[in-house]
């Protein structure tokens, strides 16, 4: 028994002065040694964790609301309510609190603190007086609510002094006398004291007005605003226009006037009250905690009416059921699903559990197949609801569903179908749909088990049964080189399919995959690119560009094949000369192509398309694309010269990583100075060059290394370091034969230093640096990593070289 009267949910109210369930536990008091005093103690009913342990302070102000809530503020933004299961556990408390003060009191005190002064004024005085509810008398009243608002403590007198004397239902009667008497004065000063009483924030007061034979009243003084030239006429409104539909007959009294009540307190706080300042805005937090567990308490009523639900749901998939009945029901559903999102995620689980078994799916589908546009949209509010609660549940449905039912009738292709059917010139509906759709068809959201991921079934089902009906309207509008239809409407709707598509090209694997090759629909997405609407033209290439950034070489073979660059590069040159975001996004997609160096699409592109892009220089893509093309041919036609260039740059010099890049730059720098004026190191456009022009940079390299070399020092050919070592793991050498020969007996030698010789670079002692050897004048002159300085000596000396040497002028030959 006592469990069940202490039994309580803990809440706290967050930034959006909403509240937050953080459990449900039974609450103690007890003294707690670490904080000084007698505390409230909430553990968790599930595993008996601590939930709540706040200290009993008599300097905070709590309030006891509707005979089960107690709320209070633990610091200046975190408010905390504790909802009791009966109302007997929530007084024990309440007296616990209290700690000795009068517990029939709603509140203990107030947060903000009084001058001494006005304290002092207080305390002299033991309460309130109201002056007679008299005609005469409402603008003292009003005079009286107005000085008291500012005060916490007079705030509070004038609460008691309301409550205590039933003075409100007094203000209402003079209320209706003054408009049977068609007294305005009197009603302006109606209007001020109700809405200061409104300002007042207190529970019990609330709990008068909105009584069934007082809310009425009450919204009629707010009528009668003083800055108005004319009254309002919120009750007509409430009386005659709004009315209250039973769709499903509710047998319970109470959950009829609770909802009743609801309605008409929301109507207040949103309507009737003006819009409270800055100042008044925390004034009204308990009329918001009023509305918000009304409807917690509407929710749970109707979600434990078992009878009432299955008569709703029954009703809605009966074909008997008329038309303006089922209407009524789709939309009770969908405030039903509104309400709940009020709800704790616990709740909420339970809600959409109970809605789910009641078949709340199958009904959807029923509804969703009608003809009548307002009951598909409140289906399709519902089904938003439902998906983002939980896509796993609508993903095994419709998967259990295609065992049995036509493709044609599946739940997934109806709601495909009003996407492509929306009839709204903007498709807000259908952006809403395609919202949905990339949800249930998002992997992140997706479960796995042991045996088989959610992934692989349904991605199987849905290219399978499903993606046929999304892709035909593209597929319709893209048999000719240009759309068939170009209208807006039309390419709103294409921009949103290939929107998906690209979507799942980004986080699909091989399903889009084989259905973009098998169906050929980068090409169909293509001729989108021909659009008089920019915004479709860009939605194809970035599906283009999605495809190219995976780097898959199936998808590369695909629009080689097909020549799926044509339609791009058209568009590049239908757009002219003008800069904007066609022009950007084409210049991109060949730029990434060229920085990654997609070796397939560089050499696809430039014998394709070279002769239409040759002329485009106000960018250096192309022609960057043109050069890695020359290089890839170059690699093709000399992979000697390639491997030797790689391991000139890579280890010859790489004695020290400081000196590297210093090292590279002067490789490139000695090819250019040393050639003959017009002459490239490789011209990629003379694609007969012999390897003697190919090889001749190198040769004059290492002469000018040896010269350089033997000013320094002189190297004996006899000395022991030299002749006693291991042939090197490369040699370059020079001979007459009209093609390289691996054969040929080498004439010169890469000697110790050279990659994979002992004394290399992280092989060996630095005291030893890397030397190599070039046969020439008889002799053997080391060479050493540096720059040259006097680089005219030098080009004297390589013609004297190039004289004396004449096997440096026959083709050159690179073993290894």
């Amino acid at each position: 028994m006592t469990d069940t009267r202490r039994r309580v949910k803990v809440y706290t109210l967050n930034e959006d002065r909403q509240w937050d369930d953080r459990g449900t536990g039974h609450v103690s008091s007890a003294y707690v040694e670490r904080l000084k005093g007698m505390s409230l103690l909430v553990r968790a009913e599930s595993d008996g964790s601590l939930l709540l342990e706040s200290k009993i302070n008599p300097n905070t102000a709590y309030q006891k609301q509707q005979d089960t809530l107690i709320v209070w503020s633990e610091a200046e933004n975190y408010d905390l309510a504790l909802s009791f299961q009966e109302k007997a556990g929530c007084d024990e408390i309440w007296e616990k609190i209290c700690q000795g003060k009068d517990p029939s009191v709603d509140i203990t005190q107030e947060l903000i603190d009084e001058s001494e002064e006005e304290r002092f004024d207080d305390m002299s005085s033991p309460g309130l007086e109201l002056p007679p509810c008299e005609l005469s008398r409402l603008e003292e009243v009003a005079e009286l609510v107005a000085s008291s608002l500012p005060s916490p403590l007079r705030r509070e007198k004038l609460a008691l002094a309301l409550e205590n004397e039933g003075y409100i239902r007094k203000l209402l009667e003079l209320f209706r006398v003054c408009e049977d008497l068609e007294n305005r004065e009197g009603l302006h000063h109606l209007y001020d004291i109700i809405k200061g009483i409104f300002l007042l924030n207190r529970t019990a007061l609330f709990e008068v007005m909105f009584s069934e034979e007082c809310i009425m009243d009450v919204i009629g003084c707010l009528e009668f605003d003083p800055s108005l030239p004319q009254p309002r006429r919120h009750r007509e409104f409430l009386t005659t226009t709004a009315r209250f539909k039973e769709v499903i007959p509710i047998s319970d009294p109470e959950l009829r006037q609770k909802i009743h009540q609801t309605y008409r307190v929301q109507y207040i706080q949103d309507m009737v009250l003006p819009t409270p300042s800055v100042f008044e805005e925390n004034m009204l937090s308990t009329l918001h905690s009023f509305i918000f567990f009304n409807k917690v308490e509407i929710v749970g009523m109707l979600q434990d009416d078992e009878k009432f639900l299955t008569e709703l749901f029954a009703q809605l998939t009966d074909e008997a059921t008329d038309d303006d009945k089922r209407h009524e029901l789709v939309n009770f559903l969908k405030e039903f699903c509104a309400f709940s999102q009020t709800l704790q995620p616990q709740n909420r689980d339970a809600f959409f559990k109970t809605l789910s078994n009641m078949g709340i799916l199958p009904a959807l589908e029923v509804i969703l197949g009608m003809d009548d546009v307002q009951v598909r949209g409140a289906a399709t509010d519902i089904f938003s609801y439902l998906v983002e609660y939980n896509p796993s549940m609508v993903r095994e449905f419709v998967m259990q569903e295609s065992q049995q039912n036509d493709d044609d009738i599946l739940l997934i292709n109806l709601i495909i179908e009003h996407m492509i059917c929306d009839t709204d010139p903007e498709l807000g509906g259908a952006v809403q749909l395609m919202g949905l759709l990339r949800t249930l068809v998002d992997p992140e959201n997706m479960l796995a088990t042991a045996n088989k991921t959610e992934k692989t079934e349904f991605l199987s089902f849905f290219y399978k049964h499903c993606m046929h009906v999304l892709s035909a309207p593209l597929l319709a509008n893209t048999t000719e080189e240009k759309p068939s239809k170009d209208d807006f409407q039309t390419c709103q709707l294409l921009a949103l399919i290939v929107e998906l598509l690209t979507f799942c090209v980004e986080h699909h694997t091989y399903h889009i995959k084989n259905y973009i090759i098998n169906k050929d629909i980068l090409r169909r997405v293509l001729v989108l690119t021909a659009s008089q609407h920019a915004f479709l033209a860009l939605c194809a290439l970035r599906f283009m560009r999605k495809i190219i950034g995976l780097k898959d070489e199936f998808y590369n073979r695909y629009i080689m094949r097909n020549f799926l660059f044509e339609p791009v590069v058209k568009a590049f040159l239908n757009n002219g000369s003008r800069y904007n975001l066609i022009n950007s996004a084409i210049i991109e997609m060949f730029e990434y192509v060229r920085v990654e160096d997609v070796k397939s699409l560089t050499a696809h592109i430039i014998e394709n398309y070279w002769k239409a892009l040759e002329d485009v220089d106000y960018v250096q893509t192309f022609k960057g694309l043109k050069l890695r093309y020359e290089q890839q041919r170059e690699r093709q036609d000399n992979p000697k010269l390639d491997s030797m260039r790689s391991i000139l740059r890579n280890h010859r010099f790489r004695r020290d990583a400081r000196t590297l890049e210093d090292e590279e730059e002067m490789w490139f720098n000695t090819d250019e100075e040393d050639l003959e004026d017009g002459e490239a190191v490789v011209p990629p456009s003379d694609k007969m060059k012999s390897d003697e022009d190919l090889m001749d940079p190198i040769s004059k390299f290492m002469e000018r290394k040896k010269l350089k070399d033997s000013e320094e020092k002189e190297v004996l050919t006899g000395k022991a370091s030299l002749s006693g070592r291991q042939s090197p793991s490369f040699k370059l050498s020079f001979s007459s034969s009209p093609k390289p020969s691996l054969s040929s007996p080498p004439t010169a030698s890469l000697h110790p230093g050279s990659p994979g010789s002992p004394s290399s670079p992280g092989t060996g002692a630095r005291s030893s640096p890397p030397t190599a050897a070039v046969t020439t004048k008889g002799g053997l002159v080391g060479l050493v990593d540096y720059p040259d300085d006097d680089e005219e000596d030098e080009d004297e000396e390589d013609a004297d070289s190039k004289e004396e040497s004449p096997p440096l002028s026959k083709k050159s030959k690179l073993s290894s």
